[in-house]
């Protein structure tokens, strides 16, 4: 097997489990370690991967998105973790935008309700969450439903969000880097964030650690265009005062 096709087996393996690692890759390969480590090296400098002590994870791109499925098993946690500490900082709010994603979905179930309060998203799964809950007002925007994330995206979405002026919208991206702010690889999906940056006050982004550094198609907001970053301590804490330098208050749980 040659370099070519056994790092199209490697991407193949990490697309498919949501990492891989390298003493099993050198098996299922037969190859050594070091030559893993090579290919791993390689694909990460073509954006394919993102490598960690030991494996790699995919990186999400135009070409590759992973479904609110598979998201919905990985990293429960750590997400949670993340959810909560989140809902910590809806303040006085009393609308909210709720983003696509399984983090997102989370925070809105960590939500208070024991005031009144409004949501607004796209996802249905968000808003079937939240259908019955006492005290709280869900906005499902319209549009096209995307199959992969089971929310709204396209024209129908961005025109009833435009109407609205939000009190604090959680936020959820594929990337987040310094350099090339918060990105996503659809564009129908990051005309409907960038429209909810637009519409609210006050913006949290949440995320896991692995989500920084790595950059997808589209952008649809700066990092300093939030008031705050939720992620995990997996972000080393150097490189969350980086970020913190560009405006949010940078939060690891």
């Amino acid at each position: 097997m040659g370099a070519e096709e056994r790092q199209r087996e490697i991407v193949g393996a990490a697309r498919r489990r949501g990492s891989v690692d390298v003493a099993d890759l050198a098996v299922e390969l037969g190859v050594a370690k070091e030559t893993v480590r090579r290919d791993l090296r390689v694909l990460e400098s073509h954006g394919l991967l993102r490598r960690t002590h030991g494996g790699a994870y995919p990186v999400e791109s135009a070409g590759f998105e992973t479904s609110l499925a598979f998201r919905t098993t990985m990293h429960v946690p750590e997400k949670r973790r993340i959810a909560a500490a989140a809902a910590e900082l809806l303040g006085e709010a009393e609308t909210v935008f709720v983003d696509e994603g399984f983090t997102p979905q989370l925070v809105a179930e960590a939500l208070p309700r024991d005031r009144p309060l409004t949501v607004v998203t796209a996802s249905l799964t968000t808003a079937g969450v939240l259908a019955e809950a006492e005290n709280t007002t869900v906005l499902l925007l319209g549009g096209r439903v995307r199959g992969r994330t089971l929310a709204t995206v396209d024209h129908w979405t961005t025109r009833m969000l435009a109407g609205f002026v939000i009190d604090l919208a959680y936020v959820g991206a594929n990337g987040i880097s310094r350099e090339h702010g918060l990105t996503t690889p659809d564009p129908a999906v990051s005309e409907v964030k960038a429209q909810a940056i637009r519409a609210s006050r006050r913006r949290v982004f949440t995320g896991l650690h692995t989500k920084f550094g790595a950059v997808s198609f589209c952008r649809f907001a700066e990092v300093g265009d939030f008031e705050a970053v939720v992620t995990t301590t997996g972000l080393p804490a150097s490189e969350a005062q980086r970020y913190s330098l560009r405006g949010p208050q940078v939060i690891r749980v």
